[in-house]
């Protein structure tokens, strides 16, 4: 089943406005969950609106409240997100430090005390957007288990990189530093299919690559092993430091996974370069990756951002692929 991109985005400004929201927030917050479905990003989409309702229901988000710059130092700032609307919160902040980079060649808006920003890549996209390179990470609650361990210490924290285009296909890699994200182990369950590699640890211990005995251990698998452990708590680490907010194993206290820790960078290579020199580099080198010699005719090789940038095209042509139990699940509501 397929829904149409205008419908999806109608319906959910129609729920998040019963639910509290103005209409011009409502709207805007609507665009961004309708938009990580275009690009492919379904977790982080459809699939995760009932989750987040269902925290607007439990008062756990504030749709009424917005992010304030608390500390200002130079090209940093420090801004508490009162545990409003997560992807509002980060989106005002991602502006700004585009702001800021746009006067000074950088900009860093360390936001504490927010909520869950849904889907990372859409603050690197929005950077990438205003022709900012764009860094951004977000910590987590703990769910994953340092390397050696088996308790879960440490967080899946997704750490997002773009490189601006001015053609506005842009070059992104957004991950979670464990090999799945858990929003993409819930929608291979919710589809009926297997991991392509192991993804984390099933009920005996053992490596696998399903979906569902993978949420039955919480058990996730960093990517690269001790490296993605340690990256995870580096990020958790400076993104504490900078905001003085919430850890990864503070926000393991709550229940809940909110009050989360994120940064936002953006860098304007404009001080630097011209748009035709920025776009020649970037072009160049992804050209040079394009003409690698496949492992087979099937394989396209891609550069990072190749396959949502796809998505997004066939997407809005045919329709957001939905599972529909839960697209009937948000008409009900």
């Amino acid at each position: 089943m397929r829904v149409a991109y205008e419908t999806m985005v109608k319906e959910f400004a129609r729920v998040l406005e019963k639910k509290g929201f103005t209409a011009q927030d409502a709207q805007d917050a609507a665009v961004i969950f309708a938009q990580n479905s275009l690009a492919g990003v379904y977790s982080h989409g459809l699939n995760r609106f009932p989750r987040v309702v269902s925290y607007l229901e439990k008062g756990e988000i504030d749709p009424n409240v917005r992010a304030t710059c608390e500390m200002s130092s130079g090209v940093m700032e420090r801004w508490d997100g009162h545990r409003g609307f997560g992807p509002l919160n980060a989106k005002r902040a991602m502006d700004r430090a585009c702001e800021i980079a746009k006067e000074h060649g950088v900009g860093l808006v360390a936001l504490g005390n927010n909520n869950h920003w849904m889907r990372g890549g859409t603050y690197g996209w929005l950077a990438a957007d205003n022709g900012c390179i764009g860094i951004c990470w977000s910590n987590t609650m703990p769910n994953m288990p340092a390397w050696g361990a088996k308790d879960r210490k440490i967080g899946n924290n997704p750490l997002i990189m773009a490189v601006p285009r001015s053609n506005g296909c842009h070059a992104l890699i957004d991950c979670a530093v464990s090999q799945f994200s858990y929003g993409k182990i819930e929608d291979c369950r919710l589809r009926g299919v297997q991991l392509p590699v192991p993804g984390g640890y099933d009920t005996k211990g053992q490596l696998t690559t399903d979906p569902a005995e993978i949420e039955k251990t919480w058990r996730v698998l960093p990517m690269g092993y001790w490296k993605g452990s340690g990256l995870s708590i580096v990020l958790d680490l400076i993104a504490t430091v900078l905001t003085n907010g919430n850890s990864v194993q503070k926000i393991g206290t709550f229940g809940d996974e909110v009050g989360l820790t994120q940064i936002m960078i953006a860098i304007d290579p404009s001080k630097f370069n011209t748009t035709e020199e920025t776009d020649a580099i970037v072009d160049a080198i992804i050209a040079d990756v394009k003409s690698s010699e496949p492992v087979n005719e099937q394989t396209n090789v891609m550069y990072p951002g190749e396959p949502e940038l796809r998505n997004i095209s066939e997407n809005k042509e045919q329709g957001i692929p939905v599972i529909e139990e839960v697209w009937q699940s948000v008409l009900d509501m």
